[in-house]
């Protein structure tokens, strides 16, 4: 896997890969593949994006001695993404009514049927957060669900709306703009600042979608 490791400050290592499953094999070289995961000693955060992953330290360090430690971890990263299990995967019921539902089915040439059938058929990995707090970037869906975002975003979109664009999935924490494909809507909540943690998805975990009953 090929790997750029650039500093940032004392305390901090931004590593650059190719794709997003490039990302997952590092957060789980960094952090392990078991539901009691933890940073590696020395590290006390791992923030993964969609082609990065920053990782803070608890001490300041050389650059020397940070590649050397990271090149250690790293090599025996495995490709593979973690399997969903146990409390890493979380099941969220869906009303899927979005006004994008039509939209989505002439974009992939399925039926409104097969929409809800490929985006509740497989789970989905949450990458990374982004945007707003608690939401997170689901990926490692059905492939045929790949989508373009709205060519003009919706001024506002409501919390718990359910949405595609590109390769992800994602559920809006709070009302906001936005410009994905909305399919539905739930009523889990993905941001609570009275939960600890707040958000209810991190990243290495898993979301099965449902049909709302």
């Amino acid at each position: 896997m090929q790997v750029r490791l650039l500093p940032c400050g004392e305390t901090a290592t931004l590593i650059e890969v190719a794709d997003g499953s490039a990302v997952s094999a590092v957060v789980a070289a960094l952090v392990g593949r078991g539901d009691a995961a933890t940073p590696a000693a020395g590290i006390v955060e791992v923030v993964p994006a969609a082609r990065t992953v920053l990782v803070r330290y608890a001490q300041a360090a050389t650059m020397a001695a940070q590649r050397a430690a990271l090149e250690a971890l790293l090599a025996q990263a495995d490709p593979t993404p973690p399997p969903a299990l146990g409390e890493r995967t979380v099941r969220v019921p869906v009303s899927y009514d979005g006004p994008d539902l039509d939209v989505v089915a002439e974009l992939t040439g399925l039926t409104v049927a097969d929409v809800v059938s490929a985006h509740t058929g497989l789970p989905w990995r949450v990458a990374f957060g982004g945007f707003a707090p608690g939401f997170a970037y689901l990926t490692d869906g059905d492939p045929r669900l790949r989508v373009p975002r709205r060519a003009e975003p919706r001024p506002a979109v409501p919390a718990g709306a359910v949405g595609l664009a590109d390769e992800y999935s994602g559920i809006y924490p709070r009302a906001t703009p936005g410009g994905w494909q909305l399919l539905g809507r739930t009523g889990v909540p993905v941001w609570d600042s009275h939960r600890h943690p707040p958000a209810l998805l991190r990243p290495g975990w898993w979301v099965q979608f449902e049909v709302a009953r």
